[in-house]
């Protein structure tokens, strides 16, 4: 590295100390000097612009109550830059110091930061179900984590007092990867998983993508939801489909709709001639509750959304043509070859093959054994049990 990249490193690494350990906790000290308020739940966004799903349905459910004043903040971590992040997290910094409750569904050195009061307290709504892909301490000897060294001066786990997962057969993952002892994360569900017990919210999930894609209805609906590569920050998709090909030998009597990660800003191209069979869902309003409520088979690769869909018991494809490279970058909880209730394929001929087998030769045994080993308290009451911890919150 030359003397410059060096130079850089260093003022890069004395800003964060400045940020973290100085400036960030001193602000909120001083915000502290306000009460607590102790009805009001803030919910603290870290990466998007809007509420993310993973807290609509406990947001609309404690406003449907009438007993609490509702909060929101964003900071944009990984996408804000300079001032703009810094009057983000001040604002929410301010929020945080009079709220009785925060809710947050990812890592956040902001929380881990601070001097938090005693009155406040932290749950962690983790925006994924199952444990897949490793992630935070975990990750400490892969190419995609911080070392431990660095986790351990700046942690994100932090100031945590409850943390929700889907079943007790994970709890032991995520106390690993957040560096907790036991008895913070407790398996009480997901609370996004709630509206899949719907029944109404699922039928009318599927006149939604009709809505959008009228050449679905009376098709079946192969979804394609693979996770990114690389960084959040500078995210891709994978762009291993020969959308052609597909339709050539699925157009007939399926379509195709693509869901890619949230983080990937630029998508694969869908050729005009298959623009009829497969369509790019992005800024069309479908969510991917929308998309898992309509699906009949789900094509994923590394994404925890496989364990909401297992909810489903309908035949899953994984389609890891990099499973080598991602398995060296990020690593997994579980083998992944014993772990999937589903083909692993490699090739688009795999992949094509794979599906014309899902009819005849779909063993729904492998994924009701998955969902019941990853999924067992999601059971559409997990906004229920949430709510009732914090009841019992407020009257210690």
């Amino acid at each position: 590295m030359s003397l410059k990249g060096k130079i850089k490193r260093k003022l890069k690494k004395v800003y964060k100390h400045y940020r973290y350990k100085i400036y960030f906790p001193g602000l909120y000290k001083k915000y502290c000097k306000k009460p607590v308020i102790d009805n009001k739940v803030l919910f603290l966004e870290m990466r998007f612009e809007e509420l993310s799903h993973s807290f609509q349905r406990l947001y609309q459910k404690l406003e449907e109550t009438g007993e609490y004043t509702l909060s929101t903040a964003y900071v944009r971590f990984n996408f804000a830059r300079g001032k703009e992040y810094t009057e983000l997290v001040k604002e929410a910094l301010q929020e945080i110091a009079s709220a009785r409750f925060v809710f947050v569904d990812d890592a956040s050195i902001i929380l881990s930061c601070i001097p938090l009061r005693e009155e406040t307290t932290v749950i962690n709504l983790w925006h994924a179900c199952g444990a897949f892909k490793k992630f935070g301490r975990s990750t400490a000897t892969k190419i995609f984590g911080s070392s431990a060294k660095e986790l351990d001066k700046y942690p994100n786990y932090a100031n945590l007092d409850l943390v929700t997962v889907s079943s007790p057969e994970v709890v032991w993952a995520y106390e690993e990867a957040m560096n907790l002892p036991e008895g913070i994360v407790k398996a009480l569900g997901i609370s996004r998983t709630d509206c899949f017990y719907d029944q109404s919210f699922v039928e009318s999930r599927k006149e939604k993508l009709y809505d959008v894609m009228p050449q679905a209805r009376g098709k079946k609906v192969i979804l394609y939801a693979p996770t990114f590569r690389g960084r959040v920050s500078t995210a891709t998709s994978p762009d291993e489909i020969d959308f052609v090909q597909m339709k050539e030998n699925f157009g007939e009597d399926h379509v195709l709709v693509c869901k890619l990660h949230p983080f990937v800003k630029e998508h694969p191209v869908i050729p005009d001639e298959a623009s009829d069979f497969a369509m790019d869902v992005e800024g069309t309003g479908l969510t991917i509750e929308d998309l898992l409520c309509s699906a009949d088979i789900c094509i994923s690769d590394y994404s925890s959304l496989v364990f909401e869909y297992s909810l489903f018991e309908k035949p899953m494809i994984f389609y890891a043509y990099d499973y080598d490279d991602y398995c060296d970058w990020r690593g997994f909880y579980y083998d992944y070859s014993e772990f999937t209730p589903g083909p692993i394929v490699k090739t688009q001929e795999e992949l094509m093959e794979a599906i014309r087998a899902s009819d005849d030769h779909f063993d729904p045994a492998l994924v009701k054994a998955f969902k019941k080993k990853f999924m067992e308290s999601c059971d559409g009451h997990a906004t229920e049990r949430i709510m009732a911890y914090m009841k019992e919150k407020q009257m210690q």
